[in-house]
C-alpha cells in the first residue's frame, strides 16, 4: 500500500478527482493546505483523510515555511507527494528532499507556457492545442519529467474561461492515471525523461472538439 500526501491551495478538484479514482494499492495519508480557508480541506475530512494547514503568512520566509511544510509531510511517511493546486513555489532543498516523488499538474503543454496565466497567454499566442502535463517536480520551474499530457483543441471563439474549464476536465482524467501508474510502479525517470511501462508511447490523452462545433 503506497502512501500518498496531497498539497492544495483552494478548492481542490484535482485532489477531488485523485480521491474518487480510489486507485488500488494507494492510501491517501493526508490533505494538506497552506491557506486555512482552502475549500478542498472540507471535502478531505468528509472522506475520513486527515487534513492540516501550514499557513505560509506564519513563517519569515520561504525557507522557513518548506521546512515546516516538510514536518508535517513527514510525520505521515509518504511513497508519493502530489501537487494539487499548491500555489507555492518550493524551495531546491524541499524539492530535493522528495526527489522522484514529488509530482504536479500544469495547465499547459510543457514545456510551453510555464509558470502562471497559462490559458489567456495560449490565446494570445494563437495556438491551435493546449492542455495540461503531469510531471515531477525539480528544482527549475515546470521543467521535471513529464509523466503524462493531456491536449485539448483551442476553439474559434473560446475564452479564458471556457478554455480553463475544457482543460481542468482533462486534469481531472490525467492526474488520477499518472497517480495509479506510480502507485502500480510503471514509472521511471531516465534522465529527464519520465517512463512509463504498458502504457504505450508516448503518454497522452486527446479531447476531442465538443459535439456541437
Amino acid at each position: 500500500m503506497k502512501s500518498i500526501v496531497i498539497l492544495i491551495s483552494g478548492r481542490g478538484s484535482n485532489m477531488e478527482a485523485i480521491v474518487r479514482a480510489a486507485i488500488p494499492g494507494a492510501r491517501i495519508a493526508a490533505v494538506i493546505s497552506n491557506r486555512p480557508n482552502a475549500g478542498g480541506l472540507a471535502f478531505a475530512a468528509a472522506q475520513g483523510i486527515a487534513t492540516a494547514v501550514v499557513d505560509h503568512t506564519a513563517y519569515a520566509d520561504r525557507a522557513a515555511f518548506d521546512a515546516a511544510l516538510a514536518e508535517a509531510i513527514d510525520s505521515h511517511a509518504p511513497d508519493l507527494v502530489v501537487l494539487a493546486g499548491f500555489m507555492r513555489v518550493l524551495t531546491a532543498d524541499f524539492v530535493r528532499h522528495y526527489e522522484g516523488r514529488l509530482i504536479n499538474i500544469h495547465p499547459s503543454l510543457l514545456p510551453s507556457f510555464t509558470g502562471l496565466h497559462t490559458h489567456k497567454r495560449a490565446l494570445e499566442a494563437g495556438v491551435r492545442v493546449h492542455g495540461t502535463t503531469v510531471h515531477f517536480v525539480t528544482a527549475e520551474l515546470d521543467c521535471g519529467p513529464i509523466i503524462i499530457q493531456a491536449v485539448v483543441p483551442v476553439m474559434t471563439g473560446d475564452t479564458e474561461e471556457s478554455l480553463t474549464a475544457r482543460v481542468l476536465a482533462q486534469e481531472h482524467r490525467i492526474f488520477p492515471q499518472a497517480v495509479r501508474w506510480i502507485v502500480e510502479d510503471r514509472v521511471c525517470i531516465d534522465g529527464n525523461i519520465a517512463r512509463v511501462s504498458g502504457a504505450g508511447e508516448p503518454g497522452v490523452m486527446i479531447s476531442p472538439p465538443p459535439e456541437s462545433v
